[in-house]
């Protein structure tokens, strides 16, 4: 567990990319030691100033009482959009996307690993 800048102490992490945007999904502790959620959304942009990037960043916090609520929301509103809006779509195709672009990120790890020559 590390403390935040916050004196907020981030319990767990998960990260989500998504092409330009990434996800952060952390759980993190209260004074009181009682927890709630925090969902960042960060887009990489191009700041025109500096010629460099920045990160624009959104962030929902989401307390406990509220998970339950808020999870079925999303599964109503995604359902709604397979089964209802787009019912033609095999969305288990982005599952195998994921699977073959994670299966092609290890084969490349491990082959720049065996080209690694120690003196």
């Amino acid at each position: 567990m590390e403390e935040n800048k916050n004196g907020r102490e981030e319990i767990y992490s998960e990260k989500v990319k998504a092409g330009k945007r990434t996800y952060f999904f952390d759980v993190k502790s209260t004074r009181s030691n009682d927890y709630y959620l925090t969902i960042t959304e960060s887009k990489k942009r191009y700041n025109q100033n500096d010629d460099g990037f920045t990160y624009e960043k959104h962030k929902i916090f989401l307390y406990k009482e509220d998970f339950h609520k808020f999870l079925e929301a999303l599964n109503n509103t995604v359902s709604h959009v397979k089964n209802e809006l787009m019912p033609g779509v095999d969305f288990t195709q982005f599952d195998h996307q994921r699977e073959e672009r994670e299966e092609v990120a290890e084969a490349k790890s491990s082959d720049m690993g065996s080209e690694l020559k120690w003196d």
